[in-house]
């Protein structure tokens, strides 16, 4: 199955390796230096240019290279729908 992340974007659920609210998980200094590394690496892309409330990070079999889409949609929201989605299988 598929979730949106906003703006036109949807990833497969089985890509998502975690879902992290940007005002906890940016705390920590290990996780924006993962976050501005990745972004060096061209790996980040931003769902919308609004106030960032979450990034997801991706990783797809086939490519075997991670993407980590920040998304205005708050991790609550996105967990709702992933639950959503799992009801409907």
């Amino acid at each position: 199955m598929y979730l949106h992340l906003g703006n036109d974007i949807i990833v497969n659920t089985e890509d998502i390796i975690g879902i992290f609210d940007m005002d906890n998980a940016t705390l920590s200094r290990h996780t924006r230096k993962y976050l501005n590394l990745s972004e060096k690496n061209k790996e980040v892309i931003n769902v919308s240019y609004e106030l960032p409330k979450t990034f997801i990070v991706c990783k797809n079999k086939k490519e075997k290279r991670k993407k980590i889409y920040i998304s205005q949609i708050s991790s609550s929201t996105l967990l709702k729908r992933m639950r959503y989605i799992e009801n409907l299988i």
